[in-house]
């Protein structure tokens, strides 16, 4: 199974990314070409060679009508983005042309690209819109977007989506992201790092400052690894067989690179340490058993199941059976002793060989639906999730079959 693990200890941008992943590409200068052959209106790609604290990495340079996004706004004096080395987007200001939401996604739709590269491109732009929407609290269709930046901001996310494409890995991994320090001098004034957007779509994966100032981790970074990233951990097992350095645009005392790592599994599954919690009870109902599964789960257990048993006596019960990870075991013990009627739990250490899996959302008829694929060793399976198949039935009057190949249909 190919893998790809980002070191994201010095954030994420989409130049970066870009970098790095144009790198891991057999034919980089292919690569490139078939960037500029997608047709973003008014760019020039183009791969910059730098060096970050000794390290030599690529940046992928992404010029609008000629100029950089910096270049542009330095060159009118009075900037409508946000200046940090790597904040590629901007919000709204009279002085520049502008683009609503509509006009972006119309311009992502029109790419000579793969359809799932434009669907990529289509669904980062939106998560990047609400983000800022929340941010300034406005309707996602009411944020308008800097004209260089919008298209700079296109030009990256539809660079990382074709070059992903390209590279059609099984699974993407990523460390907990480093998200700099400090504030960020925006159109609006100062902002703290991470920007609000950022923030918000950041929501969800691990993250954490380092003390480094500036920033580091940009909306366009956050979203795209919103987008590709499966499971943000440590190095998965693999055997690396090849890493590719992207650099960003400003220096710091540490090396200002991201770099991912190509390689292969060396199994289709990873193998955790749990513990399992085993007890029996004989003085409850059906139904208080149920409800007591639901308090165990929300305590943070993995698994429960329930088994009817013969106990002593004769008298029918329940086995309890609990899997969790240890540092969630006294959370889970006490959902054991308030929601049963068990005087005492027997601990078992065990381990649990997990399939690796990743999760999506797709749009399915204006509304959303979460499907899961466990990558198994011979292929992938992929299963919607039942409320949301339900929730898609039960609103169109169909049956849970029919919305199921529905959802699988706007996977395809």
């Amino acid at each position: 199974m190919k893998i790809l693990h980002i070191d994201a200890s010095m954030g994420a941008s989409g130049d970066m990314l870009a970098g790095a992943l144009l790198e891991l590409t057999p034919d980089p200068a292919a690569a490139l070409a078939e960037l500029n052959a997608m047709g973003v209106p008014h760019v020039e790609f183009s791969a910059v060679r730098a060096v970050k604290c000794g390290i030599a990495a690529t940046r992928l340079s992404v010029k609008v009508r000629g100029l950089e996004e910096h270049e542009y706004d330095h060159s009118r004096s009075g900037a409508d983005c946000c200046h940090s080395h790597q904040h590629r987007h901007s919000h709204h200001d009279s002085r520049h042309g502008h683009r609503s939401l509509e006009e972006v996604l119309e311009t992502a739709g029109g790419l000579a690209a793969d359809p799932a590269v434009k669907k990529s491109v289509e669904a980062v732009y939106r998560d990047i819109a609400a983000a800022e929407s929340r941010a300034h609290g406005k309707p996602a269709g009411e944020i308008h977007f800097h004209e260089v930046g919008a298209l700079d901001a296109i030009a990256d996310i539809a660079a990382v989506s074709h070059l992903m494409h390209r590279l059609s890995p099984d699974l993407v991994t990523c460390t907990p992201v480093d998200t700099g320090s400090g504030t960020v001098v925006c159109a609006h004034g100062e902002m703290p790092v991470p920007a609000p957007a950022t923030a918000f779509l950041l929501e969800g994966i691990p993250s954490y400052s380092s003390g480094l100032r500036g920033e580091l981790c940009t909306p366009t970074g956050a979203a795209l690894l919103k987008r590709f990233v499966a499971e943000f951990r440590p190095q998965p097992l693999m055997r690396v067989s090849s890493v590719g350095m992207g650099a960003g645009s400003k220096d710091f005392p540490r090396a200002n690179i991201l770099r991912i790592f190509s390689g292969e599994a060396e199994d289709a599954w990873d193998v955790a340490k749990m513990l399992k919690l085993e007890f029996e009870t004989d003085d409850m109902t059906g139904e208080d058993a149920a409800f007591a599964v639901e308090r165990i789960f929300a305590a943070g257990a993995k698994d429960v199941c329930t088994s009817p048993v013969s106990m002593k006596k004769g008298r029918p019960g329940i086995r309890f059976s609990v899997l969790c990870r240890e540092e969630d075991r006294d959370a889970a013990l006490r959902a054991v002793f308030k929601h049963t009627t068990t005087l005492g739990v027997r601990e078992i250490a065990c381990a649990r060989h997990e399939l690796r899996r990743r999760a999506e959302t797709v749009r399915v008829a204006g509304t959303d639906a979460r499907v899961k694929t466990a990558l198994r060793p011979d292929g992938e399976s992929s299963k919607a999730e039942f409320d949301d198949a339900a929730a898609l039935a039960l609103r169109d009057g169909i049956s849970i079959f029919e919305a199921r190949a529905r959802i699988a249909a706007a996977r395809s």
